[in-house]
C-alpha cells in the first residue's frame, strides 16, 4: 500500500503535463516506476485508502487465462472491465476487424493463447509456460507476451501490461510483469491484484512455491479529472494493513482454470478500506 501511494505522491510532485491524443486529456506523468509485492507472504497489495473491488481485476485474469475475446464473456465472469473498450471506443466502431457488439478483437488473451503463426497455425504461450513450470524448467525464456504490433488493427486495445516473465529458483517462482502504460488511479488499482494473483496462482497449478512478483510501469499517469480526487482525497486517507488472498486448493491445473473455476473459489480476508472513490475513466 505505502509502494502505492508513493507512486502517486511522487507524480504529483514530479510530475509532467501530457497531452493524450487518444482520450484528449492531459494526464500528469512520470517515467518508470518499480513495485513489488510479497506473494510469498500472502500480503495482497489491495488498495485501502479506498474500496478496491478486487474480484472485478480477478475475473479479468481469468478471461485472459480462457483466451476470451468478447466483453460479453467477461462479464458472465463478474467483470465489465471490457464493455467500454468493446462498444464506445469509435476508432474501434469503425474497424473491419470488428465482429460485432462486445468484440474485442485480437487482445490480451487472445494473443497469450492463439498468437498466430506465419503458416496459419496457432502458439500457445501460456500452455509452454505451465508445462515447462510442472517439470521444474525454466529456459530463461518463460515468457507470455501480449504485445503483438502486428495485429494492433485488429484489436480494440494496445495492451497496457503486455508481458510476464516467470522465473524459477528451485521450487520457488518469481514472476516479472512489464507494464507499458498505467492510469494509477484507477488501472493500477486492478494491476496490482493482477500481477500478484498471476504468480500465486502460477505457482499452485505448476506445483511451486509463490516468492516475489516484481512490477515494473514504464509510464504512470494521472488524468487531469483525477488528480483533486487523488491529491485532496485519497492522499489525505489512513491505509490499513494487507488483507490475504485464498486460492480453492481443489484448482490443481490449467485446465481447471478453463473451465470449472469461478470468483466464488477465491476469497479475500483481513480487508479493511476507506469509503469509495468515483475516479472518472477514460475511453
Amino acid at each position: 500500500m505505502k509502494q502505492y501511494l508513493d507512486l502517486c505522491q511522487r507524480i504529483i510532485d514530479e510530475g509532467t503535463w501530457i497531452e493524450n491524443k487518444r482520450t484528449g486529456k492531459r494526464c500528469l506523468t512520470v517515467i518508470d516506476a518499480d513495485l513489488t509485492y510479497d506473494v510469498a507472504n500472502n500480503q495482497l497489495p489491495l488498495i485501502t485508502t479506498r474500496r478496491s473491488y478486487w474480484k472485478s481485476a480477478i475475473a479479468e485474469i481469468l478471461g485472459y487465462i480462457r483466451g476470451y475475446d468478447n466483453a460479453a464473456d467477461f462479464r458472465a465472469l463478474g467483470t465489465k472491465t471490457w464493455d467500454a473498450n468493446s462498444n464506445e471506443n469509435q476508432e474501434w466502431l469503425n474497424n473491419s476487424h470488428r465482429k460485432g457488439p462486445d468484440d474485442m478483437g485480437r487482445v490480451y488473451g487472445v494473443q497469450g493463447r492463439r498468437w498466430a503463426k506465419p503458416d496459419g497455425s496457432t502458439l500457445d504461450q501460456l500452455a509452454k509456460l505451465v508445462t515447462n513450470l510442472s517439470k521444474g524448467i525454466d529456459d530463461r525464456g518463460e515468457i507470455i507476451s501480449f504485445y503483438n504490433p502486428g495485429e494492433f488493427d485488429m484489436g480494440c486495445l494496445r495492451p497496457c501490461m503486455h508481458t510476464h516473465t516467470f522465473s524459477l529458483l528451485g521450487d520457488t517462482l518469481y514472476l516479472s510483469s512489464y507494464q507499458r502504460s498505467c492510469d494509477v488511479p484507477l488501472g493500477l488499482n486492478f494491476n496490482q491484484i493482477q500481477v500478484f494473483f498471476l504468480l500465486q496462482i502460477m505457482a499452485q497449478i505448476t506445483g511451486n512455491k509463490a516468492g516475489k512478483a516484481f512490477h515494473k510501469i514504464v509510464n504512470a499517469h494521472i488524468y487531469e479529472d483525477q488528480l483533486e480526487l487523488m491529491r485532496d482525497v485519497q492522499l489525505k486517507r489512513t491505509p490499513f494493513d494487507s488483507p490475504a488472498l485464498h486460492i480453492n486448493p481443489d484448482i490443481k491445473s490449467l485446465e481447471d482454470l478453463e473451465t470449472w473455476v469461478t470468483l466464488d473459489d477465491f476469497e479475500v480476508t483481513g480487508y479493511q478500506y476507506h469509503d469509495a472513490i468515483k475516479y472518472p475513466f477514460s475511453v
